[in-house]
């Protein structure tokens, strides 16, 4: 992707001049002065978490256009432990990452699995997994967890088609306590079937399109309420959860990082690389940082997991996280979704 100043001459806006004059400051001390690695020492989990190359052990087709991928290290040594609703950022051949949720064993440190649905038009990395074979390396990073599996007398879990990955641990985990109603367009599309004895199976070619809302009303009071499927489910259960079962708890994953709204441009300065980058109406800060700092680390482009928190040298922030502690908020932003106030922000990058 090009960048704005590719197509036109920037010229900084009058509040970012001024904060260039703090930047520069800062990087008299903090970054090229001799003081430098005491008052700023470098960041290792910025750039690197914690990074594994594993190997394609198994790869298995699941449901049309679903492929499921063990994982395991080449030299099989026990991979770090993880939790229902955990992911891996996968960073395939090409460069690109992507998040895919854990659907195996927690218990099962010997390997992991992720399953994939393959996207026609391929823009999501798809199509790249799907290529992969058995033997292949793949680097990955986590596992992550950004829906969290909380402690609660029942459960309801409710998945939408590919949905289910991170949805299918939790149900084990909850047993007699937990109950899945799992839907998709047909059961061949749907993953995981057998796997799944006790669910209330319904495909659309069978019974219709769900009504999410009669869904949730069969969650007893206090239940915690899982959802995870397409952005019409996800809108649809967090309009209607509370209204319906004002003591239960709702939680919910996307596959897809939400649209930016009433967004305005802005600029951003990188105090450490001394790069200045305009934010479009319509992208995220991250999304702007990554094309002069490729490897930046984040992970949910959501706005929960804080993997992308990063500190704010000069200007206001619109945050517009969920994550974020109210100590950190003066001087540290998520660059997934929140903006500045005004014209400019200055960034610890």
């Amino acid at each position: 992707m090009e960048t704005a100043t590719a197509a036109q001459p920037f010229v900084p806006s009058r509040g970012l001049r001024m904060l260039g004059t703090v930047m520069d400051a800062y990087k008299q001390i903090f970054v090229a002065g001799s003081a430098a690695p005491l008052l700023s020492p470098p960041d290792p989990l910025r750039r690197n978490g914690f990074d594994l190359t594993l190997v394609v052990d198994r790869i298995v087709a699941e449901a049309v256009d679903v492929l499921s991928f063990t994982l395991r290290a080449a030299d099989g040594t026990a991979l770090p432990a993880w939790r229902p609703g955990a992911h891996l950022d996968v960073f395939l051949p090409s460069g690109m990452q992507r998040q895919y949720s854990l659907c195996g064993d927690p218990g099962e440190l010997t390997s992991y699995r992720i399953a994939v649905r393959r996207i026609a038009n391929g823009g999501d990395g798809s199509i790249e997994m799907h290529r992969l074979r058995a033997g292949d390396p793949l680097r990955v990073r986590g596992p992550r967890n950004a829906f969290t599996f909380v402690e609660a007398p029942s459960y309801l879990f409710i998945a939408g088609g590919i949905g289910i990955t991170p949805i299918l641990p939790m149900v084990r985990a909850a047993g007699s306590r937990g109950r899945l109603i799992y839907f998709g367009r047909s059961r061949a599309t749907m993953p995981f079937l057998n796997e799944l004895p006790r669910a209330e199976i319904r495909a659309d070619d069978e019974v219709g399109v769900p009504d999410v809302a009669e869904l949730i009303a069969r969650a007893e009071p206090g239940a915690a309420v899982y959802v995870c499927g397409p952005p019409p489910v996800l809108a649809a259960a967090e309009q209607t959860m509370f209204a319906i079962n004002p003591t239960g708890s709702l939680h919910t994953e996307r596959f897809s990082e939400p649209p930016v709204t009433d967004g305005r441009e802005f600029e951003v300065r990188l105090a450490r690389t001394g790069r200045t980058l305009r934010v479009g109406a319509g992208e995220t800060a991250l999304t702007a940082i990554q094309r002069a700092i490729p490897d930046v680390v984040y992970s949910c482009r959501q706005g929960f997991c804080g993997t992308c928190k990063t500190r704010v040298l000069a200007g206001t922030v619109d945050h517009r996280d969920r994550t974020l502690l109210q100590a950190d908020r003066g001087d540290h932003m998520l660059t997934c979704v929140s903006r500045a106030a005004d014209d400019a922000l200055v960034l610890d990058l």
